[in-house]
């Protein structure tokens, strides 16, 4: 975890967020090695020494991306299925999220997968840590009966590549949501990999411990 640097009033806080969100546009889009910090700062509107005020690198402010995307997406997502009635409808209206979340940020969606060859382990623990708060959830919905029993840290594995392979194809790519017969046939192929097995005791039979 990075440790913060920087004023922390609320006009730091708009400039520092200013400074992320430029280093997006150009990780996005010159990748991490071609962009430049004063190229970063010109398309904050600032000048190139307050950058130093609040990152030390080009590295660190790379770190500080993948943690903003990582809660972002975390927060965005327990959002957007808080109404679902079950996982499994959970899962489904997830990933249609997920899709229009890497819609619109694409760049920070390039910005996580570069972030492997600048430094791996801050590329590792973002899908460790997003593994790891997935399976808890999954675990749960074991629990309840509402899935498959299975190691959950396998499935919440499975269902990350699912999305980061359709989410790299579809809105990074082709800068589209998937169309409605993928979508449909996500769902089908989700539904039935979770479904709970019909001769598997439901929650209330199970013994307990």
């Amino acid at each position: 975890m990075n440790q913060r640097i920087g004023p922390v009033t609320a006009r730091g806080q708009k400039t520092r967020q200013a400074l992320l969100d430029a280093a997006c546009e150009e990780f996005g889009t010159k990748g991490f090695y071609n962009a430049s910090i004063s190229s970063i700062t010109r398309r904050a509107g600032v000048a190139q020494g307050t950058f130093y005020l609040y990152y030390r690198s080009k590295e660190e402010i790379l770190r500080a991306l993948v943690e903003h995307m990582n809660r972002s997406m975390r927060r965005t997502q327990s959002e957007a299925v808080q109404d679902a009635s079950d996982r499994i409808s959970a899962e489904i209206q997830g990933f249609r999220h997920f899709m229009r979340f890497a819609l619109r940020h694409r760049s920070l969606y390039r910005v996580v997968m570069e972030s492997q060859f600048v430094d791996p382990r801050i590329h590792r623990d973002y899908y460790q840590t997003l593994a790891e708060r997935y399976a808890r959830h999954l675990a749960k919905a074991q629990a309840n009966g509402e899935i498959r029993e299975g190691d959950p840290g396998t499935q919440a594995w499975a269902l990350i590549g699912i999305a980061y392979f359709m989410g790299l194809r579809f809105p990074v790519w082709e800068e589209r949501e998937p169309p409605d017969e993928v979508m449909d046939t996500l769902e089908d192929f989700i539904t039935a990999a979770l479904r709970p097995d019909p001769a598997a005791p439901s929650a209330e039979e199970r013994p307990p411990g």
